[in-house]
C-alpha cells in the first residue's frame, strides 16, 4: 500500500468559523432555557423542586456527553 506524501492533512482550521457558530447557537439556547427556567419558578414557586431535579439530570448528562466526546 502506497501513501502519497504530497497530500497535505486535513486542517482543523478549516472549520473553525463553523465550529464558533455552533457554539455561540448553543450558548445562546443555554441561556434561553436558564431564562425560561428562572422565569417558571419565580411566578411558579412549586415548580421550583421539579425543574431543580430536571436542571440537576441535565447536568450530569452533559457531564456524560463531554467525557464521551473526549475520547
Amino acid at each position: 500500500m502506497t501513501t502519497d506524501a504530497d497530500a497535505a492533512p486535513p486542517q482543523d482550521s478549516e472549520h473553525r468559523e463553523q465550529r464558533l457558530l455552533v457554539l455561540f447557537l448553543a450558548l445562546l439556547i443555554g441561556l434561553l432555557i436558564t431564562g425560561t427556567v428562572v422565569y417558571l419558578a419565580r411566578v411558579h414557586p412549586a415548580l421550583a423542586q421539579p425543574l431543580a431535579v430536571g436542571a440537576a439530570v441535565m447536568s450530569a448528562l452533559a457531564g456524560v456527553v463531554g467525557r464521551v466526546l473526549r475520547r
